[in-house]
């Protein structure tokens, strides 16, 4: 069976959580960068990567990689590549983005434009015509550049992967759903211990937490670009990548996690949100405020994204705000606690040093996931 080569981009810091999802699905990594994991897998892996994957941005087709330090051997690089395997005759498509770094080739849009008539010219000498329509389903086309390095990819995905579509609504500073996710699963909370965000805003750690726990696919109700690849992709094989991940869904599960905010048209927000996501019932909203957090239940964890004041006039409440959030803390009997925070002080008013400090980027801003470990619960008798 043919394999395919796919790229799949994922935030700074996160790439061993994203290597290891695709470990799962099945796949054979082939290299592991910044901010990327290359892998291969067969045509199934394009629908099963978009529809299963909870921490990438979006998934690509390496339609192929070659070396060029100039815009000829960009041209005649590209245009060697075999577009009309994956592209009909009638395709839209158009180089969407291009990235450079450490390349001669500087200029991105001079990039866009020598790939556009590079990929023009090999589809004139394919299908024998002079000038395309494009009135056809769309291929955007990705361009990454490295050391000189090319890598050209087609957008399977389309709308970016962390756009589950249950999130219509969002607080003053939400943290994106594929970095929720990826953070979640580098603690070691699993769905029978209770988990708690006491700055949920829109809630967006509780409901990947309850999709994660429920083993809901976070593209199991939404469609990608690649669904209408049909000169590689048939069909079935996106209804047998849907219908096995419906099939997987744990309907009976009973998960204990909880999001407060001390806003209460955030609640409002989170509710909604939940209730899109269809986890609503593995989630208990409440307006209150971090240092009213308690419960005399063991193990729990808390996962949270707290204020971190980007703006002048908010840094002066984070010396109160981060003590609160330690004292809450130090009540809780051998609970865990992880944080993303852009905060430097952070450790020093929770008053308690991090067991583990990971740094990692959150759009353009540098942060960190601070790890505070509580007791591990006494195994249970088989």
């Amino acid at each position: 069976m043919e394999k395919y080569m796919l790229m799949a981009p994922c935030h700074f810091g996160l790439e061993a959580v994203l290597k290891k999802e695709i470990q799962n699905l099945g796949y054979d990594i082939e290299r592991v960068e910044d901010g990327r994991v290359v892998y291969s897998g067969d045509v199934s892996a394009i629908p099963r990567s978009n529809i299963f994957i909870r921490t990438a941005e979006r998934i690509l087709l390496l339609a192929g990689e070659f070396e060029a330090d100039d815009f000829d051997m960009l041209f005649e690089g590209t245009k060697a590549l075999p577009w009309e395997k994956y592209l009909p005759r009638d395709a839209k498509f158009w180089v969407t983005k291009a990235t450079t770094s450490s390349s001669q080739l500087a200029s991105g849009s001079a990039i866009q434009s020598v790939v556009k008539k590079a990929m023009v010219e090999r589809m004139k000498e394919t299908y024998h015509v002079n000038r395309f329509d494009e009135d056809g389903d769309e291929y955007p086309v990705r361009v990454f550049i490295f050391k000189n390095k090319v890598s050209i990819g087609i957008d399977t995905t389309g709308v970016s992967l962390h756009k589950r579509g249950y999130r219509e609504l969002v607080g003053k500073a939400p943290i994106s759903e594929t970095l929720a996710a990826a953070l979640i699963m580098l603690t070691p909370w699993r769905s029978d211990r209770i988990l708690v965000d006491p700055f949920c805003g829109s809630g967006t750690f509780p409901i990947e937490a309850a999709l994660i726990g429920a083993n809901i696919a976070p593209g199991v109700n939404r469609e990608f670009t690649s669904c209408d690849f049909n000169k590689f992709i048939d069909k079935k094989i996106w209804y047998d990548a849907y219908n096995e991940a419906r099939d997987m869904e744990k309907k009976d599960i009973s998960m204990s996690i909880q999001g407060y905010d001390i806003d209460p048209s955030m609640i409002r927000v989170a509710m909604k949100n939940a209730a899109a996501a269809g986890v609503d019932k593995h989630i208990h909203f409440q307006a209150r405020p971090v240092k009213e957090l308690s419960s005399p239940k063991p193990y729990g964890f808390i996962i949270t994204n707290p204020p971190y004041g980007e703006r002048l006039e908010e840094k002066a409440a984070l010396p109160e705000l981060y003590t609160e959030i330690g004292q809450a803390y130090s009540g809780l009997r051998d609970w865990s606690m992880f944080l993303i925070t852009s905060y430097d002080q952070a450790e020093k008013y929770i008053g308690r040093k991090a067991d583990r400090n990971r740094k990692i980027y959150n759009g353009m801003i540098k942060s960190y996931f601070y790890s505070f470990m509580g007791a591990k619960p006494p195994k249970r008798e088989k």
